[in-house]
């Protein structure tokens, strides 16, 4: 998912206390995803109630933001609208690469691969319309806001830290540097220690702050040229050149200027590109939104979660208590955000 600038990227590790009464725009859709890969039982079942129905990314809302709220972040979720025309083949390929993955999950089971049945659990799982809708019932009752984005989020998030409502984005992706986030944050959703891949091995996992003009200073680009960069490599709507990467990427658009004079160069097209570059540098974003935080409604919590779904009212009960007396850099309470 999003577009693989990483390795040419400089990044600080922060802690979540660090982001205290900054409001951070968290890109929901990537968030839900890593909840629903992460939050699964050993054989990479996800949580489910008694009626069959996923709840895991219910867990992750929940208890992460709860923990988030305690260290005194004001947390937005920014939803993914309608994705433009040339991220279709993107959409599809994801499509075709879960289906396979359920079917590989299945087959690992059966034969008793524990580590491989839970990698393509992980790789099987998909945000619907049903997890968007019950995402955005439980953050209203927990007294969260959200913002409908017209068309992706993450270019919805990077609008509203530019416009000042918002400091930082926090999203696992980059995509949000090309649509011009000048800060943004990763790994604030998941937390703890990560398994390597194939190794009994796990690292701990901490928040990381990107800067973008400073990686841009520190590379000797601007923001066009990592644009320009993105496509190279690929991006969510484009399949970028092959045999390049990031590193190859850079040198290339160093020494010829821009992705229009590479693909003349090597004699390459990229499909829709004027479109794709423009919707990088203005896409569809709206101001029809209000970022306010309330104070949970633990009666709706509590009915959604312990009654609806399943989960244990104890547990639920003590996490509202956390929220509800919540406090992060000298505050007394939450009152003072609202």
């Amino acid at each position: 998912m999003g577009v693989d600038i990483g390795d040419l990227l400089q990044r600080r590790t922060i802690e979540v206390s660090d982001l205290s009464l900054n409001t951070v725009a968290i890109d929901a859709f990537n968030t839900l995803y890593q909840f629903l890969s992460i939050i699964r039982q050993r054989d990479g079942t996800p949580l489910k109630d008694s009626q069959g129905n996923v709840t895991s990314h219910l867990s992750g809302i929940l208890y992460r933001m709860t923990n988030i709220v305690e260290a005194g972040v004001k947390p937005v979720f920014v939803f993914d609208g309608k994705p433009p025309e040339f991220k279709s083949s993107t959409i599809q390929k994801r499509t075709e690469v879960r289906e396979n993955a359920k079917a590989k999950w299945a087959e690992a089971k059966e034969k008793g691969l524990a580590e491989e049945a839970y990698k393509y659990a992980q790789a099987s799982a998909k945000v619907d319309a049903t997890i968007v809708e019950d995402s955005k019932k439980l953050l209203a009752a927990m007294g969260i806001p959200y913002v409908d984005a017209p068309s992706e989020g993450e270019a919805q998030a990077a609008y509203m830290v530019k416009k000042g409502d918002a400091d930082r984005i926090a999203s696992q992706d980059y995509d949000s540097l090309l649509f011009g986030s000048p800060k943004v944050v990763r790994n604030l959703t998941v937390s703890g220690k990560r398994k390597l891949p194939k190794k009994n091995i796990y690292v701990d996992v901490k928040p990381e702050l990107i800067d973008l003009q400073e990686n841009l200073d520190e590379l000797g680009i601007d923001q066009s040229q990592l644009i320009d960069i993105a496509l190279c490599v690929g991006t969510d709507y484009n399949d970028g050149i092959e045999g390049v990467g990031p590193k190859t990427a850079l040198k290339l658009v160093k020494e010829h200027g821009n992705i229009e004079r590479i693909l003349q160069e090597k004699g390459l097209e990229i499909e829709n590109l004027d479109g794709i570059k423009e919707f990088f540098k203005s896409p569809p974003v709206t101001n029809d939104y209000s970022l306010k935080w309330n104070k949970p409604n633990s009666s709706e919590v509590i009915n959604f979660l312990c009654t609806e779904h399943d989960f244990s009212e104890d547990r639920v009960t003590k996490a509202l208590e956390r929220l509800e007396a919540s406090s992060g850099s000298g505050q007394s309470t939450l009152d003072k955000w609202f």
